[in-house]
């Protein structure tokens, strides 16, 4: 066990997690709070499933909602008596036409290491500017108490940053390796004490899972699990719902829990599990050996896990490379919005976490699309069934940019069978459940947190308006011309420009390739 605990710490160094980065600076951007905020005419697209309705205006005092009144019909013009009055020291927000939902929750979202060159503002503004007003950062990779001090200065709003929850990887900070139930017990006590907000574990040996986990859902704390393969033929995510899990990350521990003709994936027998390329690329052919959708064993576990109210969170965008590189390797957003040093990081390497590229081809991608199909089928029918999915990103590794890949990961969703009402749920109420704030933030509801993201064009009709170079579009003219990107995100009743916030990211990448004389390139073409 020791051995094992070992392993996934000195993992988490060697990607350099632990790596402290720069801390986002004091804030200079944002609007407001005001004493009263208006946000005129928009069309609400809330986070509870209900069909859009507008036009709507959105009254704020200070952080909070205080009155959202319906103000007429559209094509209609609004009689200017049936809407709320702005107050002397007020301010009116002309939203008119445009699409106003809740701020999004990324629920799987790292801040960044030193490797990745990503420091703080660089992260905490690609996330706003693409309507990301609430983070759970996993594993708290710069040391918890670099997290938590962004934290309480992103609540303070003394910087220009999403809100935070801070999970630490299970372990961290131990002067040695977790080798009882005993120290897993006395672990998890000493890190609630430090103000943590939950834990994220990799695996560990039964009893001391168990008791880890006993031990945080006793004291009210979050936890996440991605099952790792060195001990997921142990303990799956069966044995963590069970134990008390509040929500799975990725997928692996599912497929293992459908097995029904073996107890271990089957593994080539000169697998190494330190060769990126040999991990990512039997695990694309991990679903394929799980018992097959709406079979009995897979029914008995989906039923289980909803009995448990058991959360998934998926972050499908992080593997997508797995099954088409090319694409997750040349969106277009790289060139203009992706650091050098993270650039870099992504490229083919036997050490760099992620970066899996030895050899990567044809078969690889096409057992990555059948196991795309398989893990999607499970994900549409457990929120079919009521399950909560929620929505994560995982950025900063595999050609996955911060921001950006939480949209990406909207547009997955989507192809997975949701319905875009149920894509917008999934980012924003279920994230707030998982977190256990959905008595502030989630929905746009009287005497919530005023975190909105609004766009001028539809986000139903097209998820790629959200990205932050937006879509393309054909004119009645016949010019192609670029519509979209959010317009204004808002967090705690501050406006902030969202394509400002992408401005000030060129300009810190532009600075950073003029010092390094750095311009993207494909390995080998000239």
């Amino acid at each position: 066990m020791k051995f094992k605990i070992s392993i996934i710490l000195a993992f988490l160094v060697s990607i350099n997690l632990y790596a402290q980065v720069e801390k986002a600076p004091a804030r200079a951007e944002g609007d407001g709070p005001w004493s009263q905020l208006i946000i005129r005419g928009v069309t609400l697209i809330n986070g509870n499933g209900a069909p859009p309705t507008g036009p709507v205006d959105i009254v704020v005092e200070k952080n909070t909602i205080v009155d959202i009144k319906t103000v007429g019909y559209p094509g209609v013009e609004i009689d200017p008596t049936r809407r709320p009055q702005l107050k002397a020291g007020g301010k009116e927000l002309d939203a008119t036409g445009m699409y106003l939902m809740p701020g999004f929750v990324d629920s799987h979202a790292h801040i960044g290491g030193r490797a990745q060159g990503a420091n703080a503002e660089y992260v905490f503004k690609l996330w706003m500017a693409h309507g990301v007003t609430t983070v759970r950062d996993p594993s708290a990779g710069n040391g918890l108490d670099w997290v938590l001090d962004q934290k309480n200065k992103s609540a303070k709003n003394e910087i220009t940053a999403p809100r935070i929850k801070a999970y630490t990887a299970f372990g961290m900070g131990s002067d040695k390796p977790i080798s009882s139930p005993e120290m897993a017990r006395a672990w998890v006590q000493s890190n609630a004490k430090k103000g943590a907000d939950g834990i994220k574990f990799f695996g560990a040996s039964p009893d001391i899972m168990a008791a880890a986990l006993d031990e945080n859902k006793k004291l009210g704390l979050g936890s996440a699990c991605h099952h790792a393969q060195m001990d997921v033929a142990r303990w799956n995510v069966m044995n963590s719902a069970r134990a008390g899990l509040s929500s799975m990350e990725h997928w692996y521990g599912l497929p293992e829990a459908l097995f029904t003709d073996r107890t271990v994936q089957d593994y080539p027998l000169d697998y190494n599990y330190n060769n990126e390329q040999h991990r990512f690329g039997e695990a694309g052919r991990l679903w394929r050996q799980a018992a097959p959708p709406y079979s009995d064993k897979w029914n008995e576990v989906m039923n289980e896990l909803l009995e448990l109210d058991f959360t998934l969170d998926p972050t499908f965008n992080i593997y997508e490379a797995s099954r088409d590189l090319m694409r997750a390797r040349r969106a277009e957003w790289h060139e203009t919005y992706t650091m050098p040093s993270l650039w870099k990081f992504y490229q083919p390497s036997k050490i760099s976490h992620g970066s899996y590229w030895h050899y990567w081809g044809t078969e690889e991608e096409v057992d990555w699309k059948n196991n795309y199909r398989l893990w999607m089928t499970f994900i549409n029918e457990y929120k079919n069934r009521g399950g909560r999915v929620t929505a994560g990103s995982d950025s900063g590794f595999i050609f996955q940019l911060y921001g950006f890949a939480y949209i990406r990961e909207l547009e997955l969703l989507r192809e997975a069978g949701f319905h875009p009402l149920e894509v917008i749920r999934s980012a924003t109420l279920n994230g707030a459940e998982l977190l256990g704030m959905d008595d502030k933030i989630g929905t746009v509801e009287v005497g919530k947190l005023a975190d909105f993201v609004i766009v001028e064009e539809n986000p139903l009709a097209n998820f790629k308006v959200l990205y932050g170079t937006g879509a393309i579009k054909l004119t009645e003219d016949n010019e192609v011309v670029r519509v979209g990107g959010v317009k204004y995100t808002v967090k705690d009743g501050i406006v902030y420009d969202a394509k400002a916030l992408l401005a000030d990211v060129k300009k810190m990448v532009d600075e950073e390739k003029a010092k390094t004389g750095f311009e993207i390139k494909q390995p080998g073409i000239e």
